[in-house]
């Protein structure tokens, strides 16, 4: 594992290995030997990386895209942000369109851990949180001893051209979205600019949810919306009217306005 040149006003050093397992086992371990906050490593290509829903991954071209986890730390759990995964999100969305204002107003948040951009999506987030080796459920846990870690692991579409199966109509990248040439070094670039918007995010708590609501997915629309686990088959229908200060989504069904803290929203 090598260290790279990437500015990082975390204050943090940026790692890169070109193969690894996931860069979520990464983090963990550089978590475990003391690395700060902010720390970040980026990988050409993941063997098992994955997602929110378990039994899905992610899947990338390698080294045309980015990989990569950052390692966040919190005093104790109650100290993570709400909406953790949304404001991230809102950052990556910035990054994407200072990166390629080609696509500035077209980068979109689906709730609660992809980016679209042109209704398809180009990246997604995954957050595992833990303090002492255990998972965090949610953020009003016991301050435990020692601070809480939360791994962010990212991936974004880049540089890549095709998308093979369902994910020919499902699936995009910037280079496809922006129409443009996108070089394979360009990546870091765009990383740079990734960790920049986030530590902006991180450090004020101005009007983000506004600036949320701003480039929800489908805000104003009607959706259809699994409710809970993926398979829960509980499904609700309404329009989507943003979300609320803890992230909640909020749809507006017959029977009013219902705030969800977990699910998915159908496309």
């Amino acid at each position: 594992m090598k260290q790279i040149d990437v500015k990082n006003p975390f204050n943090a050093p940026v790692f890169f290995e070109e193969t690894v397992s996931s860069t979520m086992d990464i983090s963990r371990k550089l978590a475990s030997d003391g690395q700060p906050h902010g720390t970040v490593i980026v990988a050409d290509y993941q063997e098992a990386g994955r997602g929110r829903i378990k039994g899905r991954q992610w899947n990338m071209d390698r080294g045309l895209n980015l990989a990569f986890t950052i390692l966040l730390r919190f005093p104790s759990a109650k100290k993570i942000p709400h909406a953790l995964t949304l404001r991230i999100g809102l950052a990556i969305s910035i990054a994407i369109e200072d990166f390629a204002p080609e696509l500035e107003g077209e980068v979109k948040i689906k709730w609660p851990n992809d980016i679209m951009i042109y209704s398809k999506k180009a990246a997604g987030i995954y957050c595992e949180a833990f303090f002492n080796g255990a998972g965090l459920l949610d953020s009003d846990c016991p301050n435990p001893a020692g601070g809480a870690n939360v791994h962010a692991g990212i991936g974004i579409n880049v540089a890549q051209k095709t998308f093979s199966g369902e994910l020919q109509d499902r699936a995009t990248s910037i280079c496809l979205a922006a129409g443009k040439e996108i070089h394979a070094e360009d990546r870091f670039q765009l990383l740079g600019k990734i960790i920049k918007r986030l530590h902006n995010e991180l450090s004020t708590a101005e009007e983000w949810d506004q600036r949320l609501g701003e480039r929800l997915y489908k805000k104003d629309q009607q959706v259809k919306f699994i409710s809970g686990p993926a398979d829960s088959g509980e499904v609700i229908v309404g329009v989507l009217t943003g979300t609320n200060a803890a992230g909640e989504l909020l749809i507006e069904t017959n029977e009013g306005i219902m705030a969800f803290a977990a699910g998915e929203l159908r496309v």
